[in-house]
C-alpha cells in the first residue's frame, strides 16, 4: 500500500503552464521598463536635459533597491507563499508604468525617477521567482526547463526594451514632438502592465493541489517550524561551493548588466545616428542569449553536468567579451552583430545555469534564498561595472572600458574552476527513488 500512496500523491496540474506563462510575461514587462531609457539614452538626455549618468541612474536603480529589499521579500516569499508575492510585484508594476505617465515635460525628470523606483522595487518581488515556480510546480524532469522559460520572460522584456523605444522614440529635434512619441510608449506599457495585473488576480494560485516531484513532496511533508529564516541564510554563506558560484555568478551577470546600460553609448560612439541598430544590437545579444539559456537548460536536464557545463560557458562568455571588445571600433556594423551574437549566447545561457547549479548546492535550502543571494551579487557586480566602465569610456574610450569587463570575466572563469559538484539534490532524488 505505502508505494502505491508514495505515486498517486505526486501528480503535474494542467495549470502549471498557465502560471508560468503569465509570471513569464509580468517579468517581461518590468524587464523592459529597467532598460526602456537606457536603449535611447542620448535622447533623454536632451529630453530632460540631464547627463548621461543620470540615465544610466534610472538603469542602476533596479540594481540599488534590488539589495537591501530582497531578504524581507524573500522571507514574505517563505511565509506567505507565491500568490502575494505575484500580486505584489505585478500590482506595482502597473503602478510605476502609471506613475511614468506624469513624467512627459523635461522638467519632470524626479516624476520619472519615481516611476523607476517602483518598478524597481517591484522587480525585487520577480527576480527570484524562477526556481521557486519551476519547483513548487513543475516534476523533476522539467524543473530546469520550466525555471529557463520563467527567466526567458525577463531576457524577453529586455529585448523588448532594446527594439521598441528607438522605433518608438525617433530622434526629433521638437521637444513636444519628443514628448509625444515617449508618452505613446509609456501609455502602451501601462496598458499592458495593467491588463497583466488583473489576469494575476484571477489565474495564479498559490500551490498545486498535489505536488509535482518526490523532493517537493518531502519538503512539504517537513514542519515549517524548525525553518529560520537567518540561518538558511548563515547555512548558505558557510557553503564554500556556493560561495565561490555566488562571486562568479556575479562576476557574469554583472557584466551583461552593465554591457546592456551602456550599450546605446558604446555604439552610438562608435556609429553615430544609428540609435535604431544600437537597440537591434541588443536585440540580437538578448536573443541569442534565450537560445543559449533554453539549449543550456535542456542539456543540464539531460546530463546533469553541473560543474563542466558553467565552466565551459562562462569560458566562452570570456571569449565572446574578448572578441567583442576588439571588434566593436573596426566600422563595420554587420561584424558587431555577429559578434554581440555570440557574447549574448553564453552570457546570458550562463543565468540559468547558475540558478539550477545554486539549487542543487545548496538542497534542501530554499531556492527564493540562493538564487538571491545570486542575484544580490549580480546586482553589486552591475552597479560598480556600469559605473567603473561609464568613467573609463568617458576618460580613455570603450576598449578599455570594455578591457575591464574582460579581466573580471577572466577572473570569474579561474574562480569557477574550483567550485566543488556537490549535487545535493540529485542526491536526494536518487535516495527516494531507491526506497
Amino acid at each position: 500500500g505505502g508505494v502505491a500512496d508514495a505515486t498517486a500523491e505526486v501528480q503535474l496540474s494542467r495549470l502549471r503552464w498557465a502560471v508560468l506563462l503569465l509570471f513569464s510575461s509580468y517579468s517581461l514587462c518590468n524587464a523592459f521598463q529597467w532598460i526602456q531609457y537606457g536603449s535611447v539614452s542620448n535622447i533623454f538626455v536632451r529630453f530632460y536635459d540631464v547627463s548621461a549618468f543620470a540615465i544610466d541612474w534610472l538603469s542602476m536603480s533596479y540594481m540599488l533597491i534590488y539589495i537591501p529589499l530582497l531578504f524581507p521579500v524573500a522571507w514574505l516569499l517563505d511565509k506567505r507563499g507565491l500568490r502575494l508575492i505575484a500580486l505584489a510585484g505585478s500590482a506595482l508594476n502597473a503602478v510605476g508604468a502609471w506613475v511614468k505617465l506624469g513624467s512627459l515635460k523635461p522638467h519632470l525628470f524626479p516624476v520619472t525617477v519615481l516611476g523607476q523606483v517602483i518598478c524597481a522595487l517591484a522587480q525585487v518581488f520577480i527576480l527570484g521567482m524562477p526556481s521557486r515556480i519551476a519547483s513548487v510546480w513543475f516534476g523533476s524532469h522539467e524543473v530546469s526547463t520550466a525555471c529557463s522559460i520563467a527567466v526567458f520572460g525577463n531576457q524577453l522584456g529586455i529585448a523588448a526594451g532594446f527594439l521598441v523605444p528607438p522605433v518608438l522614440i525617433p530622434n526629433v529635434e521638437d521637444v513636444d514632438k519628443l514628448a509625444y512619441h515617449i508618452s505613446i510608449m509609456f501609455f502602451m506599457t501601462a496598458g499592458v502592465a495593467s491588463a497583466l495585473f488583473i489576469l494575476v488576480i484571477i489565474v495564479f494560485k498559490e500551490k498545486p493541489p498535489n505536488p509535482p516531484s518526490r523532493a517537493q513532496a518531502s519538503i512539504q511533508s517537513r514542519p515549517t517550524v524548525e525553518y529560520s529564516y537567518m540561518q538558511s541564510i548563515l547555512r548558505l554563506l558557510r557553503n564554500a561551493n556556493f560561495l565561490l558560484l555566488m562571486v562568479t555568478y556575479g562576476l557574469n551577470v554583472g557584466c551583461f548588466y552593465a554591457l546592456s546600460t551602456l550599450l546605446n553609448r558604446m555604439v552610438i560612439h562608435h556609429y553615430p545616428g544609428e540609435e535604431v541598430n544600437a537597440g537591434r544590437i541588443g536585440l540580437t545579444i538578448i536573443l541569442s542569449g534565450m537560445v543559449g539559456a533554453l539549449i543550456s537548460g535542456i542539456w543540464l536536464d539531460k546530463t546533469k553536468t553541473y560543474k563542466q557545463t558553467t565552466l565551459v560557458v562562462y569560458i566562452m562568455s570570456l571569449v565572446g567579451m574578448i572578441v567583442y571588445t576588439f571588434t566593436l571600433s573596426l566600422g563595420h556594423l554587420w561584424v558587431v552583430f555577429v559578434t554581440a551574437g555570440l557574447l549574448g549566447f553564453f552570457m546570458t545561457g550562463y543565468l540559468p545555469l547558475g540558478f539550477e547549479f545554486a539549487a542543487e548546492l545548496t538542497y534542501p535550502e530554499s531556492e527564493g534564498t540562493s538564487s538571491g543571494l545570486l542575484n544580490v551579487s549580480a546586482q553589486i557586480f552591475g552597479i560598480a561595472f556600469t559605473i567603473g566602465e561609464g568613467q573609463i569610456m568617458d576618460h580613455f574610450g570603450t576598449k578599455a572600458g570594455n578591457l575591464l569587463l574582460c579581466s573580471f570575466l577572466f577572473l570569474g572563469t579561474v574562480m569557477t574552476v574550483f567550485i566543488k559538484a556537490d549535487l545535493r539534490r540529485q542526491q536526494a532524488n536518487l535516495e527516494n527513488e531507491q526506497t
